[in-house]
């Protein structure tokens, strides 16, 4: 049954199509990677309407690499469906016009990692400050692919950038390794003192035991509830 009166949306879902013709993938990556080897758009909303789901942040599949064509077309066919989170070369020039651009086509955010052993410095390139300026004058989210131990550095751009929106994806991947550390958690929920700092509560699947229907991660998810409230929190499959 179609739950119509509901009105959820999902804040992260990955989508991707075997037409590797008219969307290549990157390079590096093969087909044999894709598995399942189609999850489109149109699939995606068969898992959607039973769910009561209508709206859903699409996050750009790794397949593609900087090439969001899939995910825009998606978002261009199916108007108030979609939204994006795009992911660019920090390098590149033209950041400014280049995100305002993404922004008119439905982009909301930038996915952004570390590249590399570095977590301390992770965010000090040129590009990266030019993308939470950008991010903050233009308000788009700079949703972090991230481990608590690249919190400091996340802390001090966000002392810089106040007004950049920031999404912390998957809780912060906390417990990933199968352990729960207290000082990791007290870590993300001190990054409440940054008004414009939210977090994905995602990725059970990852964490902990990483076994349905994870109960284990029920006090984890509690504290992170209890610090930073029911606005300040994204919730996806």
């Amino acid at each position: 049954e179609v739950l119509n009166a509901m009105n959820y949306i999902d804040a992260h879902v990955h989508i991707w199509t075997p037409n590797t013709q008219r969307y290549p993938l990157a390079l590096g990556r093969n087909e044999s990677q894709m598995d399942p080897p189609s999850f489109t758009a149109e699939q995606l909303q068969e898992h959607m309407r039973p769910c009561g789901v209508n709206r859903v942040v699409l996050i750009q599949m790794s397949f593609y690499g900087y090439d969001n064509s899939y995910m825009l077309d998606a978002i261009r066919q199916y108007p108030g469906m979609f939204s994006g989170v795009a992911i660019i070369d920090e390098g590149a020039e033209g950041l400014d016009g280049y995100m305002a651009e993404l922004k008119s086509q439905g982009v909301r955010g930038f996915r952004i990692h570390p590249k590399g052993s570095d977590v301390e410095h992770w965010l000090d390139s040129d590009g990266l400050r030019t993308m939470f300026r950008v991010g903050a004058e233009q308000q788009m989210a700079m949703c972090c692919l991230i481990g608590p131990e690249s919190l400091p550095a996340l802390d001090r751009m966000c002392d810089a950038f106040p007004d950049t929106p920031v999404v912390i994806d998957h809780i912060c991947r906390i417990g990933i390794s199968g352990q729960i550390h207290p000082d990791d958690v007290k870590r993300l929920c001190d990054m409440t003192r940054h008004e414009n700092v939210t977090v994905k509560i995602s990725a059970f699947y990852a964490l902990g035991e990483q076994k349905a229907p994870y109960h284990d991660l029920a006090p984890l998810i509690k504290q992170v509830y209890d610090a930073f409230g029911p606005q300040r929190l994204m919730w996806a499959t």
